[in-house]
């Protein structure tokens, strides 16, 4: 599979936010925008975690990252710095009376 969910643009501003960047002390994981893409693709599908595709990694190390994020804040602040702006693609404006 080579179409993702987030544009570079996107994880760009969630890039910072991620708990296990190499700069962070204890361990680091090896792709955090793979773990957002094998969490991002697991709400997409409904599917189980040991249904994931193995393009996204270890099914395990995926859940494990997805269960230690929540404890370190990690996406509420993704949802804040992603929702600070309305999404205007999708407004619609109804000019009936």
């Amino acid at each position: 599979m080579d179409r993702f969910v987030l544009t570079d643009a996107e994880w760009a501003k969630m890039e910072p936010h991620c708990f296990g960047k190499p700069m962070d002390p204890g361990r680091s994981g090896p792709d955090n925008r793979l773990s957002m893409e094998a969490v991002l693709w697991i709400a997409r599908t409904g599917s189980p975690w040991r249904d994931l595709p193995a393009q996204f990694g270890n099914w395990r190390t995926a859940f494990q990252r997805f269960s230690d994020w929540p404890k370190a804040d990690v996406f509420r602040r993704i949802f804040d710095v992603s929702s600070n702006k309305p999404e205007m693609e999708y407004a619609m404006v109804d000019a009936q009376s």
